[in-house]
């Protein structure tokens, strides 16, 4: 029987051998992280305490292609290169002249395309001796992803789970567990970035902010542990442009756009990345699209500042799109989109215009997840039903005007652990939520000064 990865490389489709770093291809470097305490740019000492020096190598590199290293390929092996699929059925169904593909990332052994990252940061760690990964997860998939790669690499693992999700999804927690992780809810007690939040609302839903906040306060304070980061940072965004390297070889035709969504970065990125290559290059014209939920729209509403990545101020300072980093986004489906900022780089990249980016709401989006799984059979995580929604809106203005666009949308990860959430949608019992623009306003006073 031929590994997954054995027969999709005989339909043409190779594991690409390097990742691909856009930072050398920009027009502009990123600002770089700075010290809360110095506002000077941090230096590999300071990040030392949470990462291993190969990572630590990868976020500030400037070479544009990383190699692979073989024991990582050998894991990528069990589903990688991942499908890119038609929606003809979807396109039958709108009656849209457009031509719409999806990179199908839910084939993974977590069921999306965390696992991109989480198997090349566990490498990394167990080669320097690194005893146990701590970790935060909203929707559970980044959670799930490294549960399954320390087990690769035979490393402990500590994930702590956004309240919310913890509680809608229980079956994501007993997927890390049967992984080998120990899971605890976020704010949890054990910790003094989580026990001050339970002071002062004990009922919190938690948020990656929080999460993160508890995840790298153990890790500082343990020898022999790490922090692993699931989104936002560079050599994250890196790993994941496995997705667009591979999907560059497998599209018949190139595309017109490109949608994905965003809550850290990691999927958008993977899949544009070496798209953006291309038209940075002058050999495409295509346009990219961000997509995010409208409940916490950082970069549509919020501001392009020096912020903290996590609620206790634990992080060293980043450039990005912030909606600030006390903000708590209410418990919205979607997860693994409910943080406060965006990824430095991608930042960058929207303030230089590479990128477009719009909200949708959850119902709508929900609706989307609906209508593809009754085309197209496979049930999609609430993360990128929001890159659905606006395929299916931009798939009813090519009807409208007759425009035979081509699609690309990133389809990255099942939903198969959120039936829950349906079920809500289904019964008319998922409320769409305006953010108001004071408890943007309120939390963007608490930026660093």
């Amino acid at each position: 029987m031929l590994e997954w990865g054995a027969f999709q490389a005989q339909t043409g489709a190779m594991i690409p051998s390097n990742w691909y770093n856009i930072v050398p291809d920009l027009p502009a470097p990123p600002p770089p992280p700075l010290h809360p305490g110095t506002r000077q740019p941090v230096g590999p000492d300071d990040l030392a305490p949470l990462f291993p020096m190969e990572l630590i190598a990868q976020e500030v590199s400037g070479e544009r292609f990383v190699p692979i290293p073989p024991e990582v390929l050998d894991v990528y092996r069990l589903w990688r290169p991942t499908p890119l699929i038609r929606a003809r059925r979807l396109e039958k169904a709108l009656g849209t002249p457009a031509r719409i593909y999806y990179k199908y990332e839910g084939v993974s052994p977590a069921g999306s395309h965390k696992p991109n990252t989480a198997v090349p940061q566990a490498y990394y760690n167990a080669q320097e001796g690194v005893r146990l990964l701590t970790t935060e997860t909203g929707a559970g998939q980044w959670g799930s992803a490294l549960a399954f790669a320390c087990a690769q690499f035979d490393v402990e693992c500590q994930i702590w789970m956004v309240r919310a999700s913890y509680d809608q999804k229980p079956y994501r927690r007993s997927l890390m567990q049967v992984y080998g992780a120990t899971v605890h809810a976020s704010p949890s007690t054990l910790t003094g970035a989580g026990s001050k939040v339970l002071a002062d609302h004990p009922d919190s839903p938690g948020s990656l902010g929080i999460a993160i906040s508890e995840a790298v306060e153990v890790a500082a304070a343990t020898p022999d542990a790490r922090y692993a980061l699931g989104s936002v940072l560079n050599h994250v965004l890196m790993h994941q442009t496995v997705i667009g390297e591979e999907a560059l070889q497998q599209l018949p035709e190139m595309p017109d756009l490109v949608i994905g969504c965003t809550g850290g970065g990691s999927n958008f990125a993977g899949l544009t990345f070496p798209f953006l290559r291309e038209k940075l290059a002058g050999r495409i014209s295509t346009v990219f699209r961000a997509v995010e939920p409208a409940a916490c729209p950082s970069f549509t509403r919020g501001v392009y500042a020096y912020d903290f990545g996590d609620t206790a101020g634990l992080t060293p300072l980043l450039k990005m799109h912030t909606l600030g980093h006390s903000f708590v986004p209410d418990p919205i489906h979607a997860g693994g989109l409910r943080y406060h900022g965006m990824s430095p780089l991608l930042s960058h990249m929207y303030d230089l215009g590479l990128f477009e980016a719009v909200t949708r709401a959850q119902s709508e989006c929900f609706e989307a997840g609906v209508r593809f799984a009754r085309t197209e059979g496979i049930v999609p995580a609430p993360e990128p039903t929001h890159a659905l929604a606006e395929t299916i809106a931009e798939a009813l203005r090519c009807k409208e005007s007759g425009e035979e666009k081509v699609i690309l949308t990133a389809l990255c990860g099942h939903g198969h652990f959120d039936l829950a959430a349906y079920d809500r949608h289904l019964a008319g019992r998922l409320e769409d939520y305006t953010l108001p623009q004071d408890r943007i306003d309120q939390a963007l006073t608490e930026l660093p000064a």
